[in-house]
């Protein structure tokens, strides 16, 4: 069943937020209308996960901590279960990760934003002492952190709320609908967009996706060391694992990028940029 991200800077209130969805749903699906439903809601947390915060001041173990994160809700969205994954789920290359495992699923997702300015986070974290994150970590994640953007897929739906404000409420009634009864609203004529033809997709799929490959072999012929790459068709940089790639390694990544899109087609314009943001994460 669902899959709910929460993402906002640190000690910005998202596992309040995430035990406070738990608990609705939970109520919600006492009631007689939904007793057909046999849901069982789960939270993935960094406390779940035996992840501590000491882990985000090293790329190593950050990244192991995204594998983690991963793995557990890989294993846990199907059909029974609706997952809320409270991690920081910071940069969209993990969201849009998250947001494959949820559609391979063949289920429905959201984004909940938990919005506080940078400065009101960094006192409440302040005041949490050892609990909190160390003063060099919270700075790094802030500075990393990548703001949702509900015209991106794995973005939408979105739902923004404004944690310094008392009488902005978590939009349960919108999260429900969007997640559980599907309430999806029907594209206008001016934001439909045509899939392309399957033979026509899976072309575009393989020149784009090989177009950022060559492009990341032929900057490493320099033995320039390089921190990112820029690719042809994104916005987007490669970020350069400090190390050069291999052929193989790349080919295996695209692989698994064609794999998991071959089913839901993206955008001809956004597939090099999302397998941009594929190979982020997973470098």
């Amino acid at each position: 069943m669902p899959l709910i991200m929460m993402t906002g800077f640190p000690s910005s209130g998202k596992s309040t937020r995430a035990a406070e969805l738990k608990q609705l749903f939970e109520e919600r699906l006492l009631q007689p209308e939904n007793q057909h439903r046999k849901h069982t809601v789960h939270i993935i947390s960094d406390t779940t996960l035996g992840v501590p915060h000491s882990a985000y001041a090293h790329a190593s173990e950050e990244k192991n901590a995204r594998s983690a994160l991963l793995s557990a809700v890989e294993r846990l969205v199907t059909r029974e279960h609706i997952v809320i994954a409270d991690t920081p789920n910071y940069i969209k290359g993990l969201r849009y990760q998250l947001y494959c495992t949820a559609r391979e699923e063949g289920t429905t997702h959201c984004v909940v934003y938990c919005a506080l300015p940078v400065d009101a986070a960094r006192q409440i974290n302040q005041m949490r002492g050892s609990d909190g994150y160390a003063d060099n970590v919270f700075d790094e994640l802030t500075m990393r952190y990548e703001e949702p953007n509900s015209a991106t897929r794995w973005d939408s739906p979105l739902f923004t709320i404004i944690q310094n404000d008392p009488n902005d409420k978590l939009p349960f009634d919108s999260i429900w609908d969007a997640i559980v009864e599907r309430r999806a609203p029907p594209p206008t004529f001016s934001t439909a967009v045509k899939p392309a033809e399957e033979t026509n997709y899976q072309f575009e799929l393989d020149r784009a996706t090989q177009d950022v490959i060559t492009a990341i072999l032929d900057s490493q012929k320099s033995g320039v060391p390089m921190s990112y790459v820029v690719v042809p068709g994104s916005s987007e940089k490669v970020n350069m694992p400090g190390r050069n790639l291999t052929l193989s390694e790349l080919r295996r990544l695209r692989m698994q990028f064609s794999k998991l899109n071959r089913q839901a087609p993206l955008q001809v314009g956004q597939i090099a940029e999302s397998f941009v943001n594929y190979l982020n994460i997973n470098l």
